[in-house]
């Protein structure tokens, strides 16, 4: 069979359709408008719990925030130190003014401003010609001082062989001799005696005025007192020198001589560190004009806070054997207060301060405690804590306005900056 043989399928029944019935719709329309509602509800009610899902999650992640935000610190030991840094000056250990104590014209001056002079040193020599004078009058008052003493043991010497003569034969002679005789003689005897001690006195005053007068002419050669440097000089040969006879005169002085080789580190103490000062405690000096450091000790302190000034005059001294620091420089003086060695420390930020200082602390369960603490040594950035926590403790630093007791959290280790 050929397949042209093969006879053709029928063609698909058709079902009339009345010329009066609208045409069918499309085979997809009914199935749409029937599922729209429910489509509309389902979108709906997914969206809601899409929403609910995501404030859950927003909510559920804010609190695992807030609780991973409490900034913590270890409570740890160091070795506090409470010190204080103070402005200084050098001054010399000794400085004065050197004047005459006669008056007198200058007649050599051997120094300048700059050298150096040792303890007992001629520097100056004064001219005062009416003080030979008066040494000249003393001698010869001296003089004669002897001779008047000479002359009164003479007549002491004659009354008094009279005398014991007299009254010999008198003993050995019964009224052979008057009783007035003997008085006399005897008070003659005493009179010569007493003008005898009064010419010895005389002497002595004499002598006196001699040495009086020697040490005034001595006044005319001025000596240094201590070894030091020449600081300033007033006066040159020719300049009448008037007589200083007070500190405070107004008389002009020669020279100013400081001693250098031993200098005073001079500083003030506040009143509130005062208590604390102590001789031999020891000292770090900065001079801060030559970048030098150096260690020293407490050498004395007044032991008065002044009124004017609320502070105690306090003193270090510093040898100076080669002149390297100088008088009148500045320098930084840094003095320990306290010391606490390995003590339970935290940062200051840490500690609510008070009556009664607390601290917040995170415990082993995450949870906040507020706990009482003693505290020790404070200072710029630390505070010891004598009781209330132990060493390793988690403690909350920083602001601590949303931290409550009994409140779950996490903490951040965090760093706290060193006070400057």
């Amino acid at each position: 069979m050929s397949p042209s043989s093969i006879p053709a399928p029928p063609p698909p029944a058709v079902q009339p359709t009345p010329v009066s019935t609208p045409p069918p719709p499309q085979p997809s329309a009914p199935p749409q408008k029937r599922r729209k509602p429910w489509l509309i509800v389902a979108i709906v009610l997914l969206a809601a719990a899409g929403a609910i899902l995501l404030v859950g999650q927003h909510e559920h992640g804010a609190g695992e925030s807030a609780r991973t935000t409490v900034a913590v610190t270890k409570v740890d030991r160091e070795d506090l130190v409470d010190d204080l840094w103070l402005s200084a000056e050098f001054r010399p250990y000794q400085e004065v003014s050197l004047h005459s104590k006669v008056a007198g014209y200058l007649k050599t001056i051997s120094v300048d401003v700059g050298d150096e002079v040792k303890a007992g040193q001629n520097i100056a020599e004064l001219e005062v010609p009416e003080l030979e004078d008066e040494l000249a009058k003393a001698k010869s008052a001296y003089q004669a001082s002897l001779q008047d003493v000479k002359r009164a043991e003479a007549d002491f010497n004659q009354a008094d062989v009279v005398y014991q003569r007299t009254l010999k034969v008198s003993k050995e002679v019964p009224k052979s001799v008057a009783p007035q005789v003997l008085d006399d003689l005897r008070a003659k005897h005493d009179a010569m005696n007493g003008a005898l001690g009064a010419a010895q006195q005389r002497v002595e005053e004499c002598q006196s005025e001699v040495n009086k007068t020697k040490t005034l002419r001595d006044y005319a050669t001025i000596t240094v007192p201590f070894e030091g440097i020449i600081t300033r000089r007033y006066a040159d040969p020719g300049a009448l020198i008037q007589a200083g006879t007070a500190s405070n005169t107004q008389a002009m002085p020669l020279v100013d001589l400081a001693q250098q080789n031993l200098l005073r580190l001079v500083f003030p103490v506040p009143e509130s560190a005062a208590p604390l000062i102590r001789n031999g405690a020891p000292v770090d000096i900065k001079v801060s004009a030559i970048k030098e450091n150096f260690s020293g000790k407490i050498s004395r302190f007044s032991g008065k806070v002044e009124r004017n000034t609320r502070t105690m005059h306090t003193e270090v001294d510093v040898p100076n054997p080669d002149g390297h620091y100088k008088p009148g420089m500045y320098a930084f003086v840094r003095i320990i207060l306290q010391e606490e060695k390995n003590a339970l420390v935290v940062p200051v930020q840490a500690v609510t301060l008070g009556e009664k200082p607390t601290v917040y602390l995170l415990n082993k369960d995450g949870v906040i405690e507020q706990r009482p603490v003693t505290l020790g040594l404070q200072t710029p950035d630390k505070i010891q804590i004598r009781e209330g926590v132990a060493e390793g403790d988690l403690v909350i630093i920083g602001n601590r306005n949303g931290a409550r007791a009994g409140q779950k959290a996490v903490g951040k280790i965090t760093e706290t900056p060193k006070a400057g």
